[in-house]
């Protein structure tokens, strides 16, 4: 089992910056892949970033191409998502995600991601 959690979040205006952290335990050697995913209020949950564990390979969402920074820190066991140039879509509850099956590539379904983190909200103000 891994345990995931999710800290950083908070209110920020919009144009500015945000880091979130996730921490994880547990069965850290069973890792695969890592992700933030994010969902607002009446909306599905999406897909936001992805990471291999190992490799560094990621991924993005087009929403948030070169506004968002997926890393992580393997001494640490953390995944971190820094966020810059905040709109007000980009408001709502983001999860971390860990999966532990391989994959060539960073999946952005949340079905393929097996653990889960409690969230941790973003709020964006205009």
């Amino acid at each position: 089992q891994v345990q995931l959690v999710e800290s950083g979040g908070g209110v920020v205006q919009a144009g500015g910056s945000l880091r979130l952290s996730c921490a994880a335990s547990g069965s850290i050697f069973s890792i695969n892949a890592m992700g933030w995913f994010r969902q607002a209020p009446g909306a599905e949950r999406e897909f936001v970033a992805g990471i291999d564990w190992s490799g560094g390979r990621t991924g993005y969402a087009d929403s948030v191409k070169g506004r968002f920074t997926i890393s992580r820190d393997n001494a640490k066991n953390t995944l971190y998502l820094h966020m810059s140039s905040l709109k007000p879509e980009d408001a709502a509850v983001y999860y971390c995600a860990a999966r532990a099956r391989y994959s060539s590539i960073i999946m952005s379904s949340e079905s393929q991601y097996a653990y889960w983190g409690q969230g941790t909200q973003v709020t964006v103000a205009s």
